[in-house]
């Protein structure tokens, strides 16, 4: 699948502080959203649907990727 990201108004998270070593996110047209390295802006970018994204989320919510 080929999404057109040309457009897409990418944003970090407000913790972030204005760092450089951040993740990008971008809601994209369907429910679609995509993920991108901030220090490579042109460089390749995830795209999830609506569900994984929802997976996803509900897991950072729950701790599931918290280190042990």
């Amino acid at each position: 699948m080929s999404i057109d990201l040309s457009g897409a108004l990418w944003f970090k998270s407000t913790y972030s502080a204005g760092g450089s070593d951040c993740v990008e996110v971008a809601h994209l047209h369907g429910g679609m959203v995509g993920v991108r390295d901030s220090k490579n802006p042109t460089g390749p970018a995830l795209v999830f649907t609506p569900g994984e994204w929802q997976a996803f989320t509900a897991g950072v919510v729950d701790g599931e990727f918290k280190r042990q």
